[in-house]
């Protein structure tokens, strides 16, 4: 999508522009400046908001307040870093530039691409006009968990619907997440029995890791969900509480099926921004195309990119980005020096499974499935349900996040080496 400013728009020129400012383009700013801090960095970021968004599933389950997923992007800014407060509308790698859109250009020496991944919500037919009402809920969306908890507190009989879309999404464990903590709730409250609980995955698996299927699997029976593989939410009718499922069978055949609820816990399907998608800086899936272990473009060596809008085959969680960080902030300041790249990162990513309030399977993997752990086993065995997992997640990750990642403090975050 190389599209040249308007020849009179202003150029602005600085060392490194990064585009977002959510966890990763924060963070990796906090990691260059940490090793440098002559760098002259600029971000890109519209929003006036900064998301904490892994407490969103615990909002939903009654664990958090939902202000505390949440401060003023001004809040967490760097200091250091200039900031434009508008949209990216197009990069021209050829030109080292980022093109705004308002028209001005940003020149760069390094580019860093950030921007996370879209919601696509019109990818389910009537799914974004149901939603915050009729039970229709979504802990994906900014404010909606609140909403989730309302009705899983309201529950008391009927059927309740939890679905997960194609891969990839961001945090491939969230909807069942909100699964596991709902028929919790459900189960303490001794109204269980009375709540039909079907989990709907357009998947074939569980999870794609085996290792931890048998501790998921124990909670699947605990709580009585009848789990329907190859199963895709394709449209809502929230006015008449029926949702419709594309279901694919062993020999690939595809049926529509409709089924009631009386609530409906939706995931929408979900695609890199067209920033990146619509460009010739995706891979064939539309995902930012970089080099899996130094997270470089594979084919800019001034450009990097970490983050859910990357096309590296990690899990898109906040837990990556904390590893990718250092990675992309060491190897580009290698380019800069016109010095061999030497980070590299493994395809770390975690993703804390909240099976039931006050036990997680801590999910912490890399490429290929590769189990990643931080912890030695005898602190905390990852392929189990811990209440010592819980503690980090509900009790020390916010802080972690607000004040370590955001910060540049790259706890247990050191790259490998190529």
């Amino acid at each position: 999508m190389a599209n040249d400013a308007a020849p009179n728009a202003p150029v602005k020129t600085h060392t490194v522009v990064i585009v977002g400012g959510g966890a990763a383009g924060i963070s990796v700013a906090a990691s260059l400046h940490k090793r440098d801090h002559t760098l002259d960095i600029a971000i890109v970021e519209p929003a006036t908001k900064h998301h904490y968004q892994p407490g969103w599933t615990m909002v939903g389950g009654g664990v958090f307040r939902p202000e505390v997923t949440s401060k003023p992007m001004a809040e967490v800014m760097p200091r250091f870093v200039t900031w434009y407060q508008q949209p990216a509308a197009s990069v021209d790698q050829d030109q080292n530039r980022v093109v705004l859109a308002d028209g001005k250009a940003l020149e760069y020496d390094a580019l860093v691409l950030a921007p996370g991944l879209e919601l696509n919500w019109g990818g389910v037919e009537g799914l974004e006009q149901a939603l915050g009402q009729n039970g229709v809920t979504s802990n994906y969306r900014e404010g909606m968990a609140s909403y989730t908890w309302e009705m899983v507190k309201k529950l008391k009989q009927g059927r309740a619907l939890f679905s997960q879309p194609p891969m990839p999404i961001k945090c491939a464990g969230a909807p069942q997440k909100a699964m596991y903590l709902s028929a919790d709730y459900w189960l303490k409250h001794e109204v269980l029995k009375d709540v039909d609980v079907q989990f709907h995955n357009a998947g074939a698996v569980l999870f794609g890791v085996p290792d931890y299927v048998p501790a998921l699997q124990s909670y699947i029976d605990r709580y009585g969900i009848d789990v329907k593989f190859q199963s895709n939410l394709v449209a809502v009718n929230g006015a008449a509480q029926k949702a419709t499922f594309r279901v694919t069978d062993a020999d690939g055949r595809t049926e529509d099926r409709e089924t009631g609820f009386d609530m409906l816990h939706a995931v929408p399907p979900q695609r890199a921004p067209a920033l990146i998608r619509e460009s010739t800086l995706a891979n064939e899936g539309g995902w930012l195309n970089l080099e899996d272990d130094t997270l470089r473009h594979k084919n800019y060596a001034n450009i990097f990119g970490l983050g859910d809008a990357s096309g590296t085959g990690n899990a898109k969680t906040a837990a990556a980005v904390r590893k990718q960080a250092p990675v992309v902030a060491e190897n580009l300041l290698s380019t800069l020096r016109n010095e061999p790249l030497k980070a590299a990162y493994l395809g770390y990513g975690s993703c804390p499974l909240t099976v039931e309030n006050g036990r997680i399977v801590l999910a912490e993997f890399g490429y290929g499935g590769v189990l990643q752990p931080s912890f030695p086993q005898w602190l905390n065995d990852g392929t189990q349900a811990t209440r010592a997992a819980w503690w980090l997640k509900a009790k020390q990750l916010p802080t972690l996040y607000w004040h370590g990642m955001l910060k540049g403090h790259e706890w247990l975050a050191k790259p490998a080496q190529r």
